[in-house]
C-alpha cells in the first residue's frame, strides 16, 4: 500500500466546507476514485486548526497514473480548494512495509 499523508492549518469557518471537500466522501475522493488502484481517503481532526489526509493507493504505480490522467481536474480542483485552507503541507509519501 502506498499512502500520502497532508496536513492543513483550516480557519474555523471554512470547516465545514473543508470536510465536505477533504472527507472520505467528499470532492477529493470521488476525484482518485476515477482511478484503479485507489483505496480511500482517511480525514483527521485535532479540534482546533489542523486536519491530516491519509490518501491510500493500492501503490505508487496507481497514483502515478491517476495523476498523469487525471491531471487538469486534479489541478482544477486543487486551485478551487486552496481558499479553504490557510496553510497546507505534504508530510510524505509512505509505502507499507
Amino acid at each position: 500500500m502506498y499512502v500520502i499523508v497532508w496536513t492543513y492549518e483550516v480557519a474555523a469557518n471554512n470547516r465545514v466546507a473543508f470536510e465536505a471537500a477533504y472527507g472520505p466522501n467528499g470532492s477529493w475522493a470521488l476525484l482518485f476514485a476515477r482511478a484503479p488502484g485507489f483505496i480511500g481517503v482517511e480525514l483527521m481532526h485535532d479540534g482546533g486548526d489542523r486536519y491530516a489526509t491519509l490518501d491510500r493507493w493500492r501503490d505508487e504505480d496507481a497514483f502515478a497514473a491517476f495523476k498523469a490522467d487525471h491531471e487538469g481536474a486534479y489541478d482544477a480542483l486543487d486551485a478551487e480548494c486552496a481558499a479553504l485552507t490557510t496553510s497546507e503541507h505534504k508530510v510524505g509519501a509512505f509505502n507499507l512495509v
